[in-house]
């Protein structure tokens, strides 16, 4: 049980490492259309994101891939009951990776205008459904004891799935504003740091109606309830959200991007901590959800997965620190002379 209790933990933290990395890029995309007013401000935007976009996503994969080593009958379940959204997904995240390559190809302003439109959709439905997908999760599936998702995807888009996905854009918003503010200068920074702190009352505000929203439709405050000490992880993401609104006040933006990071990461763990044992809980009969403990690999393949993550993880956190470190400075216009810079 030792086993698979440690690979739940790390199954959530791989989740909660994504959204903090690249939830700032799904944010950006997101706030294209609003701070990108002109071309200069377009590029920027893009070349903020970059070159750790892609490195990012690393991580989405990583989590993927403990769920199917780690939990393979979740991964099963999951993706068949999940497929429609999580194909929606997939496809913006690649259409979003082809419209960095393909926008400034032609010099044409309607061309620019259809990848610019998609580069918002192709952050903007992610950062939603990715929002839906885990409010879903949070208070159950409709799945039978074959593992037959009982519903269609508009049944994924339910008060609470859509109340998940509102939060999860808010937050990746409000990180990708603070790394513009970091990562750019002059008024497309200032326009993003004004705007952060304009997003602060409401994501604040989506923060507390998602928590009694939770207490309502799901069962996450058992484990909290049970386990009072536990009540620390969501004070971290409270402490986070009154760091971010502090250090704005300061124009202390890195502290503040800071604060927003271990705000998705608190975010993410609450409900994770909620959820255990349970990884994908059935909204159906509690005896057909799956759980870290019914539903995981062998205590060998395990056993072998720790030793390789042990070894390896540590190896990719240090080159994203270097990469995020070597790129630590903010874009220039020497930097949008040199496309492949992104």
């Amino acid at each position: 049980m030792l086993l698979q209790s440690v690979w739940f933990f790390l199954w959530g933290l791989l989740w909660a490492v994504f959204f903090m990395t690249d939830g700032f890029d799904m944010g950006i995309g997101s706030l294209y259309p609003l701070l990108g007013k002109s071309e200069r401000d377009k590029n920027m935007m893009i070349h903020a994101m970059g070159p750790m976009w892609d490195g990012n996503e690393v991580w989405l994969i990583t989590a993927g891939g403990v769920t199917f080593a780690a939990f393979p009958l979740v991964y099963a379940v999951m993706f068949s009951s999940l497929y429609s959204a999580l194909m929606l997904i997939l496809f913006a995240l690649i259409l979003r990776g082809v419209s960095f390559e393909f926008r400034n190809k032609v010099e044409s302003a309607a061309w620019k205008k259809v990848w610019d439109t998609c580069i918002f959709l192709g952050s903007f439905l992610p950062a939603l459904l990715f929002g839906v997908a885990f409010g879903n999760i949070f208070q159950g599936i409709p799945f039978d004891g074959d593992g037959v998702y009982q519903g269609t995807l508009l049944t994924l888009l339910n008060p609470y799935g859509l109340l998940a996905g509102v939060l999860f854009v808010c937050l990746f918003v409000m990180h990708g504003a603070l790394w513009l503010a970091i990562r750019t200068d002059g008024d497309l920074a200032e326009r993003a740091a004004r705007l952060a702190g304009k997003l602060w009352p409401v994501l604040t505000g989506v923060a507390v109606v998602f928590l009694v929203a939770t207490f309502i439709f799901t069962s996450l405050y058992d484990n909290y309830l049970a386990t009072p000490v536990l009540f620390l992880v969501p004070l971290v993401a409270v402490a986070g959200l009154v760091g971010i609104r502090y250090f704005l006040m300061q124009q202390a933006f890195f502290k503040a991007w800071f604060s927003s990071a271990a705000t998705i990461v608190a975010c993410t763990f609450f409900g994770v901590i909620g959820l255990f044992p349970s990884l994908f809980p059935s909204s159906i009969d509690t005896a057909f959800s799956l759980t870290a403990f019914n539903a995981s690999s062998s205590p060998l393949t395990l056993q072998i997965m720790l030793i390789v993550v042990v070894l390896f993880i540590p190896v990719v956190l240090a080159y994203q620190i270097w990469a995020y470190k070597l790129f630590s400075g903010k874009v220039t216009d020497d930097d949008l002379a040199h496309e492949e810079t992104y």
